[in-house]
């Protein structure tokens, strides 16, 4: 029986490549990078044009590649790559020969059918040259998720490899931070009023994250947290209220506080 073993590198991102080719050559494209870490499906992840966090090094890299496997392949029309970076060590993922579900949000934030291009390419006709590249961007454009999961009775938020949400939203903004509230605002998610569960993981994360907490604690925000990142707060003078795991059986409890309405966001 044949045996499929999957490798995951953890601590990586998610970087996609939307483009049009032309007898192999690389037409129009554009790069964009996904919020959350690699692994989590395409279709699920939050998408930033152009990319904010993403190395000069890797996009080079990225557009080197994707102009490899379109000549490799003799690629006339639409595609799509998706890869996977890690300090500038970029592996591709896949390459989908079709339009992906990206098209229509890289198409609004750069302005350019990219998909009206790649059918006039595979007709033959004539198409005008396209000079525009993410750095002409003064915007970012954040494509968001939409999840029915309150809907849903039983089914299970984790996000992993199978696609899970139902729908999409993309918006525009001067910034990352306002543009990705107003997406995540736009699919539902309410900002929190009072109350805040924390559990950040391995040390690493908890140092990352220690900024932010710092300035929920300014603006008033009253935190729970799990025993290590609680204690980890508690070095870093900010003030939390330790909550039991929910396998652990004990009170206070994760779930049950969630449960009762007491925690504004996890």
């Amino acid at each position: 029986y044949p045996v499929v073993i999957s490798k995951f590198i953890t601590g990586a991102k998610e970087i996609e490549i939307d483009a049009v080719a032309n007898g192999g050559n690389l037409y129009c494209y554009a790069i964009s990078e996904h919020i959350e870490n690699a692994g989590v499906h395409s279709g699920d992840a939050s998408m930033v044009l152009p990319p904010q966090r993403t190395y000069l090094e890797t996009m080079r890299r990225i557009k080197k590649i994707a102009k490899q496997i379109a000549k490799s392949l003799e690629i006339t029309g639409p595609f799509n790559i998706q890869f996977i970076a890690k300090e500038n060590d970029v592996k591709v993922i896949e390459c989908n020969l079709r339009a992906s579900r990206s098209f229509p949000f890289v198409s609004k934030v750069f302005k350019i059918n990219f998909i009206d291009l790649a059918t006039k390419i595979i007709m033959g006709k004539r198409v005008p040259k396209i000079e525009r590249s993410s750095f002409d961007l003064d915007y970012i454009g954040i494509k968001a998720p939409q999840f029915s999961f309150t809907r849903l009775k039983g089914s299970d938020p984790i996000l992993g490899v199978e696609m899970v949400s139902t729908g999409e939203v993309a918006c525009l903004g001067d910034d990352f931070n306002e543009t990705f509230l107003k997406s995540l605002m736009s699919v539902g998610f309410k900002l929190p009023k009072k109350t805040i569960l924390l559990s950040t993981g391995p040390i690493e994360s908890k140092a990352e994250f220690l900024e932010s907490t710092k300035m929920l604690d300014q603006m008033g925000f009253t935190f729970y947290a799990t025993k290590g990142t609680s204690d980890f707060m508690e070095k870093n003078n900010i003030k939390s209220k330790v909550l039991f795991w929910p396998l652990e059986n004990k009170e206070p409890n994760t779930l049950s506080y969630i449960a009762d309405g007491k925690i504004d966001l996890v």
